[in-house]
């Protein structure tokens, strides 16, 4: 996160990441199902919200993973010395050796990243056939997803201490370091210093929203998912509230870390204005510039301070005045370096990696880099794959393993579209229209559901018997008022800004060596609009065949459960296999039938017939499977 969202990120996390994560923690553990059977339990009508669920995560899937095929690579290439993007490559002929001219005429690192490692086209529509390194490491990245996806939820445990630790260590390596360098001070400080004027934007909030659904997993489906799986009366609340100013605290110290080293690349890219300007200034003394305006203690033929730089030039512009702007010098400023500094894939692969090079050991620092970009993109692509694989195997009864390997498999060979010489244009693409705003219509239904179809009241009601306890009147007025109002400001302030500015991408023009901002075409306009169409369409879709019941609400689809408006109407056994669904329906290794899948009846009795009795009292759902000593719990 930026400087300017610092604000609104905190305000949002309170109003609407806080409440929709508990929401959605609580109904998970509540219903004990993944995003489409809970939905299908609160209302059939309903249910295609967790498919509109599983197609967004399908959508970011796909092009996540390309980023960690990109990290992957510069993470191959970070075991040289110096660094292959330390400086330009040189070209030579019969007569001389030259720098390559796109790479003199932009920098070593953007033109390592558009051309060595992209080998970007001009345009959307130059597909340029496929890159073959960024190929490989695609297959690579949807390989390990996979193979960590295989064995299901209760391995990932064994390497979650390593994937959850190994980040912060290296952050705080990383600060430190970082502290330790020329101008950092300069960057934080500039982190910190508001700017009101750009708090005020509507755009700042769409972002600062888009981030909290991306930290917190809102609306993906994965956090239903997990926590499905842990205890039933597993205080999820305490949960909710941790995460996310866990999540919030990491979110500083990431910003801390970045803007400490963008203070220290700004610092020697105003060091290198300085010295072009001042040799453009001795070369116009006595020729537009005189020497009585340079001050008697600086020294020209030597290095000049950013100080007297400024004293230099402010006496220049003054008496100057109307000639000063055809003396052709460069403003040299480090504020306005920090406002130009690159943001998205460019802040790694460009600013991060440029201020690398100024290391002392970079490769090292480079490898630490991008194995935490690494570890952090598996980890974020392990949730999404459980958002898609969860519900599939709930709703549709199939093996995971065949699943999973299924859905990595279609992902790599859709995810070619982005390794092709185009590519990095497609993940923009993706990145602005298939999940930001699907994403928000998918939380805008699903606090819906929960607060106005379901009914507020009543689910209070299931979070006392779950929890023990009644959780604050706070959520009651969030979920049920503001967070759904603000959620619609959100999208109706983005559909305008949809509609008044033109879809538009940032393509790098190799001759020019600039990034321009370029239309779409108009088939990539159609492709813009179908991503967010085939997003929400389940929708739309299962709530037309639910109400004229062309699929009778009281049948499930695959399932052996019908539901009517939040209740179980009608139940019957299938046979099992012993997999992972035993787990997920209760199943106790050995039995001979089949029990019912938590939260199925509220009146479920074991199999000496004793009713499932929670220790307040009351029927519990899913009790005895908390019970169960082979029952996995939630990593989050």
């Amino acid at each position: 996160i930026q400087r300017a969202y610092l604000v609104p990120y905190l305000i949002l996390l309170i109003v609407i990441g806080i409440p929709l994560f508990f929401l959605e923690l609580s109904v998970g553990q509540r219903i004990r199902r993944g995003s489409i059977g809970v939905w299908n339990y609160i209302s059939p009508r309903l249910g295609g919200i967790g498919f509109a669920s599983c197609v967004v995560c399908f959508f970011v899937a796909l092009y996540y993973n390309v980023i960690i095929g990109w990290s992957l690579f510069y993470f191959s290439q970070s075991f040289q010395q110096p660094l292959p993007w330390h400086e330009c490559p040189l070209v030579k002929n019969q007569t001389n050796t030259y720098v390559v001219d796109e790479c003199d005429k932009s920098s070593a690192t953007t033109y390592y990243w558009y051309r060595q490692a992209l080998d970007i086209s001009d345009s959307i529509a130059e597909g340029g056939g496929l890159n073959w390194r960024m190929t490989v490491c695609l297959l690579a990245a949807w390989s390990m997803v996979c193979l960590a996806m295989i064995k299901g939820i209760q391995s990932s445990g064994k390497v979650m201490y390593f994937s959850s630790l190994f980040p912060y260590v290296v952050l705080i390596c990383f600060l430190v370091r970082a502290l330790l360098l020329k101008g950092s001070w300069d960057g934080i400080r500039h982190m910190f210093t508001p700017k009101l004027e750009i708090m005020l934007e509507a755009k700042v909030w769409r972002e600062a929203a888009t981030q909290v659904f991306f930290a917190l997993g809102l609306g993906f489906g994965g956090v239903i998912a997990f926590s499905s799986y842990n205890k039933r009366d597993n205080n999820c609340h305490f949960d909710a509230v941790l995460v996310s100013f866990i999540n919030f605290f990491t979110s500083v110290l990431a910003t801390l870390v970045v803007f400490a080293v963008l203070g220290f690349k700004a610092n020697i890219m105003n060091a290198k204005c300085i010295i072009k300007n001042t040799g453009k200034i001795v070369h116009l003394l006595g020729n537009g510039v005189s020497r009585d305006l340079i001050p008697h203690h600086i020294n020209l033929s030597s290095t000049v301070s950013a100080e007297d730089y400024q004293e230099m030039t402010e006496i220049i512009r003054n008496v100057t005045a109307h000639d000063y702007p055809r003396l052709g010098l460069d403003s040299c400023s480090i504020e306005e370096e920090l406002n130009k500094a690159v943001q998205g894939t460019g802040l790694a692969f460009i600013a991060f990696t440029e201020a690398m090079t100024h290391f002392p050991a970079s490769p090292f620092w480079s490898v630490m880099f991008f194995l935490m970009l690494v570890n952090l993109g598996l980890g974020s692509m392990f949730g999404t794959i459980e958002g898609i694989i969860t519900p599939l195997v709930d709703t549709f009864k199939v093996r995971k393993e065949i699943l999973t390997v299924a859905v990595c498999l279609l992902a790599f060979f859709i995810g070619l579209l982005f390794v092709q010489r185009s590519g990095n244009y497609w993940v923009a693409m993706f990145d602005d229209y298939s999940a930001t705003l699907p994403l928000l219509i998918v939380v805008i239904l699903e606090n819906v559901a929960v607060a106005w179809v379901y009914g507020t009241d009543k689910f209070f009601e299931d979070l006392k018997d779950m929890l023990g306890f009644t959780p604050f009147r706070f959520y009651y007025y969030m979920w049920k008022y503001v967070t759904p109002l603000l959620l619609i400001l959100l999208l109706g302030s983005s559909v305008i800004q949809m509609g008044m500015t033109p879809p538009s991408y940032s393509a790098w023009i190799q001759e020019l060596a600039v990034e321009r901002s370029l239309r779409y075409p108009a088939w990539g306009l159609a492709v813009c609009i179908s991503l967010v169409v085939a997003a929400v369409m389940p929708v739309p879709v299962v709530f037309l065949l639910r109400y004229f019941n062309v699929i009778d609400e009281n049948a499930g689809v695959a399932s052996t459960i019908s539901y009517k408006k939040g209740r179980i109407i009608k139940e019957s056994a299938l046979p099992e296999d012993d997999d992972d669904l035993s787990l997920i329906r209760a199943k106790s290794p050995g039995s001979e039938a089949p029990s019912p899948m938590p939260g199925n009846s509220i009146y479920r009795k074991q199999s000496g017939g004793v009713p499932d009795v929670a220790p307040n009292g009351r029927y519990g759902i899913g009790y005895l499977m908390a019970d169960m000593p082979d029952m996995p719990e939630s990593d989050l």
